[in-house]
Order: C-alpha cells, then sequence, then structure tokens
C-alpha cells in the first residue's frame, strides 16, 4: 500500500504527520518504506536520523550538437517545447538546464547530428531509518529546476522492492513535482492548518486529488482555536476529515530539537494509530 502525505502549501506539518506515521507502523511490525519525495528541501531526515548506505549520483541526458554536421534547418528548435534548443542566426544553440530530456530532438534531426551528453540533476541516498524503516530520499542540485526526474529516481525504490506499506512525503503545493508524487498512490493524505491561507490551499490540492481521481483525507493539525473554521471548509468541500491533531506547545518543543512528537510526547501515539489506521481502512474501501 503506497500513502502520499502531502499539503497545498508549506508549513503544515506534512512532514511531521509522514514520519510519525512511518514510525508508528514500524511499532505495530510493518516492513515499511519512507519515501521523502521533497527533493528540493528533504527534511525527514532530521526526524528518522537514518543511516545511509548507499549514495548514488543521478543524471539525465541534454542535447549535443556536432557543429560540423549541423544545416541549421531548424527541426529540433520547432519541436522543443522547452526552449532548450533554438536555432538562431544559422547557429543551434543548447540550454541544458531547460531540458527535459525527451529526446524528441534527436529523433527530429535529418542529419542525425544530436547525440546526448549527461549532467548531474541530484544525489539519491538510501539506508534504514529510526525505527528500522527503510529509507530513501533525493537531494536536488543547488540551483537545478528540474525535480521531476530525481522524484521518479526516489519512487523506484517502491517498484525495486517489495514492502508491506510505503509512505511518500510530497513536496508541497499543487505543480509538477507533486503530481509526480501523488499520481499512482493508493491514498493522498492532505495536511492542513485551519488558517485562512491554510484553508485556501487546500482546496486547492483538493481540486488536484480529485483530478487525478484518487481517493483522500484531511489532518488538521494545530486544530484548534478556529471556531470550527476548518471542520466546516471540509464538510463544504466534501472533504473527509480523518484526525485532528490539537496544538501543542510540547510538540513545538519536540520539532524544534529534531524529535519525532510521537517518541517526545507519547500521549500523541494513539492519535497517530487511529490516523493509521484510517487511512489504510479508506484506502482498501477505495480499491475495491
Amino acid at each position: 500500500m503506497k500513502i502520499a502525505v502531502a499539503s497545498g502549501k508549506g508549513g503544515t506539518g506534512k512532514t511531521t504527520v509522514a514520519t510519525c506515521l512511518a514510525w508508528t507502523a514500524r511499532q505495530q511490525g510493518r516492513d515499511v518504506l519512507y519515501l521523502d519525495c521533497d527533493v528540493e528541501e528533504p527534511n525527514a531526515h532530521l526526524f528518522l536520523k537514518p543511516d545511509i548506505t548507499e549514495t548514488r549520483k543521478l543524471t539525465i541526458p541534454f542535447p549535443d550538437v556536432d557543429e560540423s554536421r549541423c544545416t541549421a534547418c531548424g527541426e529540433c528548435d520547432r519541436i522543443c517545447q522547452f526552449s532548450a534548443i533554438i536555432v538562431m542566426g544559422g547557429k543551434c544553440m543548447t540550454f541544458p538546464d531547460m531540458c527535459h530530456a525527451c529526446g524528441g530532438c534527436m529523433l527530429a534531426c535529418p542529419e542525425k547530428c544530436i547525440t546526448e551528453k549527461q549532467r548531474e540533476v541530484g544525489v539519491l541516498e538510501t539506508g534504514v531509518a529510526l525505527g528500522g524503516a527503510a529509507f530513501v530520499h533525493g537531494l536536488l542540485r543547488v540551483g537545478e529546476a528540474l525535480s521531476v526526474p530525481l522524484i521518479r529516481e526516489v519512487k523506484k525504490a517502491a517498484w525495486a522492492q517489495a514492502h508491506d506499506l510505503v509512505i511518500m512525503d510530497s513536496p508541497p503545493g499543487t505543480s509538477c513535482p507533486v503530481i509526480a508524487t501523488v499520481r499512482d498512490c493508493d491514498y493522498v493524505l492532505l495536511v492542513t492548518e485551519p488558517t485562512p491561507f491554510g484553508l485556501h490551499d487546500l482546496g486547492l490540492a483538493a481540486d488536484m486529488v480529485r483530478a487525478l481521481k484518487l481517493p483522500t483525507g484531511v489532518v488538521i493539525n494545530r486544530a484548534g482555536g478556529d471556531d470550527g473554521l476548518a471542520l466546516r471548509f471540509c464538510r463544504e468541500h466534501d472533504l473527509p476529515v480523518i484526525a485532528e491533531i490539537p496544538e501543542d506547545r510540547k510538540v513545538a518543543q519536540a520539532y524544534s530539537r529534531g524529535l519525532l512528537p510521537v517518541e517526545a510526547v507519547p500521549e500523541t501515539q494513539q492519535v497517530f494509530q487511529v490516523i493509521l489506521a484510517a487511512v489504510e481502512s479508506a484506502a482498501k474501501e477505495a480499491a475495491l
């Protein structure tokens, strides 16, 4: 079972929920794989403290033009939707950082003068996390614009190994990296905060999940003090509320020290047990 933990905006507690669910499942004796797909700013390792056993660089191809054979016909320019290769002033120019590695320019070139070179986009690290969960995350190269290829590599671990439960920590928002993370999951757990900004972006995330036809539910983090605004919002938008996690200063203090709330604040363990059971039940029901 693959569960993605996502949010419409950053700072809602998405990683806190994802890491606590992984810890809870491990305490139940489950075989868990944790994937941190937030490759632009991964931080699950700060809490799960994995022992990294393997590190490898990830590269993607980009076009390399043999100028001695190029006739500047412009076919490569016409097929590229990202302006990664253009013909101007009778010369073909490439922009590797904009290339999505589709290979279309090579196929379109009548002179067959385009080959591929490799460029590094990030690093993939695997290991064993706190509590014994398998752990994989990606670290995008600073300045790199394309995170989706690295997310795909992180997710390959979910198919390369057999695990009882896969928890994917998604990037925040609703853009391409998020869609690449959640699109083939069994369930998407949306984490929100009871603020106007949080609920607005929750609506955007819910629309994205519906467009992908994925079952979803909501966890309201730092609940309380909003006079039921978040609950009313979810009810009006037909979003099932899985649980509410109350505002707790001890949880915030644990987070600031890089500790899992389920370990530092034992009374939170029952909340995450309920969340995990509810999510798995809803995912199984949706699959029927």
